[in-house]
């Protein structure tokens, strides 16, 4: 939207069942391979990625990212060529638009959404590892052998983006790190929050949350008892079905004696959210104001998704961070490593949970201050506004510009690729 508003053309590129997440009209949207994507595919993908420990499951959800990247590549020359393409944003996690971009000599910026699936490092965890950061020869070698096994893991997409890259007539490649923009690449972590990293390349940026705070200030549609602390609990979309694991966090904030609004994202029905209530949860929700929410809560406990997390530094909430799956173990690590909450097990008691969110409590959090001024001060939005418009064409090196510099007269509307 900030692009927009700056008078570029945007589109997003993916399979039909996608359109349903742009939420904004302004943003034009082009269906990438409708006969190989019948409806109801990307719920299936979801599904799958919310059972990590289902061995079926992965190796299926393994497959169905390489079968994606492989009709993406297939597709998307032509329809870049059709929307008379420019420059492209491309998602770290989805190694099509990279592959394609650089095939057609299109500029790309890579945005990594999750945690920087990068490797300049062999000293830093991949993000799918929940490891602590160390810097002994021990610690190396476990990050080795996780790595190791990820990529085994990983062979079926790695031999997909081998055999697209070949075919687009690119240098060999096959791993996600290989499929970096040498442009720009931008991160919604911020440097106080990852594990040190000093041998990024410089056309790395941090810039924080990319997001767009909403212009009207809601009010918390709920009566909080201020004599009582207010815990919020959410697992996202793709964990909201956890019944188990809400009800444990309901028992261990009765046990509290605290306030318990759980966010399950549409995950639960009427019968089951009442059963989250008999446990002792206080209020249950599909879907509330995130951002208002954890301006009153005192504790979030989390999946420990990158974006919720930085929601909850952003407003100083101490987070209990219980990772399930996907880069949720790296990011619950960075949240002990940088002092903004506690690295829990989504497979913990009720007394664990209680003890964690007792010490979150009762102990005071200063870290989250910093964390909180460093996300701020990073430029957000409309930085990486600013370094993709650098990598337009007619802007041959990488240099930034004003976030409110209008774009040269004769270069007309500029279009991305998303």
């Amino acid at each position: 939207m900030e692009l927009i508003e700056r008078g570029h053309s945007v589109t997003f590129f993916h399979q039909p069942d996608a359109r349903h997440l742009i939420r904004f009209p302004q943003i034009k949207f082009r269906s990438i391979g409708a006969d190989q994507y019948p409806q109801g595919s990307l719920r299936i993908t979801e599904r799958l990625a919310s059972n990590p420990n289902n061995p079926f499951a992965q190796r299926q959800r393994i497959r169905d990212m390489a079968r994606s990247t492989g009709i993406l590549c297939e597709h998307l020359p032509q329809a870049f060529k059709d929307e008379r393409i420019d420059a492209v944003i491309c998602d770290q996690q989805e190694a099509a638009g990279a592959l394609v971009a650089q095939a057609m000599a299109l500029p790309f910026v890579s945005i990594a959404c999750t945690l920087p699936v990068n490797r300049e490092d062999v000293t830093i965890p991949l993000p799918v590892l929940p490891y602590p950061y160390e810097r002994d020869e021990r610690a190396r070698r476990r990050y080795l052998r996780g790595a190791k096994l990820h990529d085994w893991l990983m062979k079926p997409h790695r031999t997909v983006v081998r055999q697209q890259a070949r075919a687009l007539g690119l240098p060999e490649r096959e791993g996600l790190h290989e499929c970096l923009s040498p442009l720009a690449q931008i991160s919604q972590t911020v440097l106080e929050f990852d594990f040190p990293r000093p041998n990024l390349p410089p056309w790395f940026h941090e810039v924080g949350p990319l997001r767009r705070l909403p212009s009207v200030i809601n009010k918390l549609p709920y009566t909080l008892d201020t004599t009582r602390p207010l815990v919020f609990a959410t697992l996202g979309v793709l964990h909201g079905r956890r019944l188990g694991l809400f009800k444990r966090i309901a028992r261990a904030c009765k046990a509290l004696n605290a306030q318990l609004l759980v966010m399950h994202c549409g995950g639960l029905n009427h019968r089951q959210s009442d059963q989250l209530l008999s446990s002792g949860a206080t209020w249950v929700t599909d879907y509330a104001d995130q951002n208002l929410v954890l301006q009153y809560a005192d504790v979030l406990v989390t999946h420990a998704e990158l974006n919720v997390v930085l929601d909850a530094i952003v407003a100083e909430t101490p987070i209990l961070a219980l990772p399930i799956a996907a880069d949720e173990p790296g990011v619950a690590a960075r949240v002990a490593y940088s002092g903004a909450g506690i690295h829990g097990s989504h497979r913990a008691s009720i007394q664990t949970i209680a003890e964690h969110l007792r010490q979150l409590l009762e102990n005071s959090w200063p870290n989250l201050e910093g964390l909180a001024d460093a996300v701020h001060l990073m430029g957000g939005t409309e930085r990486a506004a600013d370094i993709v418009e650098a990598v337009i064409p007619d802007r041959y090196k990488l240099r930034l510009v004003s976030s409110r510099q209008p774009p040269p007269s004769d270069d007309g509307d500029k279009k991305a690729g998303s």
